[in-house]
């Protein structure tokens, strides 16, 4: 059948877009639908992405009915890091249908070949902080939160589209019922002899705004050179602390200060997919009361960053926060079993060894594709 490429100009073409998951994962027990609200905010004209941005959303139909979507994006931010007339793709979503992958595909590249790209790369939902990667091993498991999922044909469609598989990046599974290896113990007691003092995050008042000016400040600091990433402003990063401040558990958010300056932190959350995956995308207030409910049956958490300055790595800080993280997550009255360290890049060779080093093992693959146009 005829394949149409549309782009998304009209708000009934946009509810078509948001719409086309709940085609392509209707017979999924794994899949998390995203907040409609949270996709709706991201193409939004509003979106302080569109200062240094520009996106176009497509949906592909097939017999009047949409089958697929795609977002072509040109970040001015990644360009400038690059060094390249580089592009993205993102928000993808297909049925098992290779040839309107391939449509889809053509029509972003058309449109980011007129902003004048030469690579694309993907999937990336604007930028790396937002959605990310592409599943290719570990479909047995319901995501993590804020953790990329997709059906096992997407990267078989992609290779065969021509797509270069060119960096891969791992989830580790820890089970938090098996006690960590006496050097991590080891660790926190170095640490406290060198004058580093622990404390959980704080996430109210003035004291969660302090605390969310040095973590900006670690993650630019830290991150900066992470792959593919592109800068945040202070206030991308306040805004989004701000919708994340009502999930943290403290108890899993340790920070290590020298002197009272903050120089390193563990960032866990509770995994409340398990509480979202109950209300189909919206949080009016029949979703409202169903993840009030089902929040209660979180037994599992993900460790998204584990860091310190490069000067504080050999007093042994990260370790000493992977011993906190697991003495207080694990105390009398707190939920969790499990927790999902993710993601690490595969060369992150530093970051592995630590995860490693906790018994932690393999559990999800991701991937990320290039092609040149």
């Amino acid at each position: 059948m005829t394949v149409e490429i549309i782009p998304v100009t009209t708000p009934e073409q946009l509810r078509e877009f948001l719409a086309v998951p709940l085609r392509v994962y209707r017979d999924d027990p794994h899949w998390v639908q995203p907040l409609r609200s949270s996709i709706e905010k991201q193409l939004s004209s509003d979106n302080n992405f569109r200062t240094y941005g520009d996106l176009q959303p497509l949906i592909a139909r097939q017999n009047g009915q949409a089958v697929g979507r795609i977002v072509a994006t040109v970040n001015q931010r990644l360009i400038e890091r690059s060094g390249q007339a580089l592009g993205i793709f993102g928000f993808f979503e297909v049925i098992p249908d290779l040839a309107v992958a391939s449509a889809l595909f053509d029509g972003a590249i058309a449109w980011l070949q007129e902003k004048g790209m030469t690579l694309v790369r993907g999937p990336i939902d604007l930028s790396t902080h937002n959605n990310c990667l592409c599943l290719a091993d570990g479909f047995e498991d319901t995501p993590h939160i804020l953790t990329p999922y997709n059906p096992p044909y997407y990267a078989d469609f992609l290779t065969k589209l021509g797509w270069e598989r060119v960096k891969n990046a791992y989830a580790y599974q820890m089970d938090l019922s098996i006690p960590l290896n006496d050097r991590f113990e080891r660790a926190y007691k170095i640490a406290i002899k060198s004058g580093i003092t622990f404390r959980n995050l704080h996430t109210k008042g003035e004291a969660f705004e302090q605390d969310c000016q040095t973590l900006y400040q670690l993650f630019t600091t830290n991150f900066a050179n992470n792959w593919s990433s592109s800068a945040r402003t202070w206030e991308e990063f306040r805004a989004e602390a701000e919708d994340l401040k009502t999930l943290v558990d403290p108890d899993i958010f340790p920070v290590a200060e020298d002197q009272g300056k903050m120089i390193g932190f563990c960032m866990a959350l509770p995994d409340y997919n398990i509480a979202l995956k109950q209300v189909n995308g919206r949080l009016d207030w029949c979703g409202l009361v169903k993840f009030l409910w089902f929040r209660r049956q979180i037994n599992r958490a993900r460790v998204i960053a584990i860091t310190a300055l490069p000067e504080y790595r050999r007093k042994a800080v990260p370790l000493a926060l992977v011993h906190l993280l697991m003495k207080q997550g694990t105390q009398p009255g707190k939920p969790y079993q499990t927790a999902e360290h993710s993601f690490v890049w595969e060369d992150n060779t530093p970051s592995r060894h630590l995860i490693e080093a906790t018994g932690s093992r393999i559990s999800k693959t991701y991937c990320m594709f290039e092609k040149g146009i």
